[in-house]
């Protein structure tokens, strides 16, 4: 499904299905530690009912399986769905997997302990979702959202792939990371309150072949430019990488979270 968000890439529409394939493949790079930072906060754990929305290829909950939480991933885009009903069948998981918006998700009140998003929350619209969420957790329920990305001026490989993709994507507003807190809009807070938020470096291990398909997964390439840009950008991106990267090497990324309480009210 096309999508369009004049605060997002000044409103150049994107598809996070047609980079499915790509991102079912190269996506799933988040390191054990930011699902046990996740677990140490008592969230997502056995005895819960987690609803993960934005799951796309179903990360989130594909790797925090094993701590034993019963979860249901929802997603925009059926292509997403379709990966990750299949890498999560392989793994002999079940999980509930369903194509909607988050907009139009209707579960019955007090459903879930713990709502997540990672890597999603921008796109949704939160006037229209937050009091849906509220109603949809248990008394004392948790939203999580949660965070990556790489560190492009203090990466120099970052940051000379981010510089191409702005080159064939100059609308891509998903460049110049620096490390800080999650930000959410006011509204967010009529429903919920933050009750603990942390931000902390990590170093991500990729080879070129793996860099490369994580780079051409985001949104800024794969799930926006043309197939013939695409082709073009994938062989500049293949020769920039043998030129300034080993066989082997790590990315600077940060990842980050933030808590959220349901609001007494």
């Amino acid at each position: 499904m096309e999508l369009t968000n004049k605060s997002i890439d000044h409103g150049k529409a994107f598809d996070w299905g047609r980079a499915s394939c790509d991102y079912a493949k190269y996506r799933d790079i988040y390191p054990q530690i930011f699902y046990e930072k996740i677990a140490q906060r008592n969230l997502c754990i056995k005895g819960q009912k987690v609803l993960d929305l934005g799951t796309g290829t179903g990360v989130l909950p594909r790797n925090m399986y094993h701590y034993g939480a019963e979860w249901i991933g929802t997603d925009i885009s059926e292509n997403q769905i379709v990966q990750a009903k299949k890498l999560s069948d392989k793994s002999n998981m079940r999980i509930q997997y369903q194509a909607v918006a988050t907009e139009d998700i209707d579960f019955p009140d007090h459903t879930f302990d713990v709502i997540t998003a990672c890597q999603c929350f921008w796109y949704f619209d939160h006037e229209r979702v937050m009091p849906k969420l509220s109603r949809m957790l248990k008394c004392n329920g948790r939203l999580l959202l949660l965070y990556m990305a790489w560190l492009p001026f203090e990466d120099n490989i970052a940051g000379a792939s981010e510089n191409l993709i702005l080159k064939y994507n100059p609308s891509w507003t998903g460049a110049g990371e620096t490390k800080h807190p999650i930000f959410v809009p006011d509204c967010v807070y009529q429903t919920f309150e933050a009750v603990y938020h942390e931000e902390y470096e990590l170093s991500v291990p990729f080879t070129r072949e793996s860099w490369h398909g994580r780079m051409k997964a985001c949104r800024g390439v794969g799930a926006s430019l043309s197939p013939e840009e695409i082709e073009t950008w994938e062989t500049e991106h293949k020769r920039l990488l043998q030129e300034i990267a080993p066989d082997t090497f790590s990315i600077k990324h940060y990842a980050a979270m933030l808590e959220l309480k349901k609001s007494d009210i």
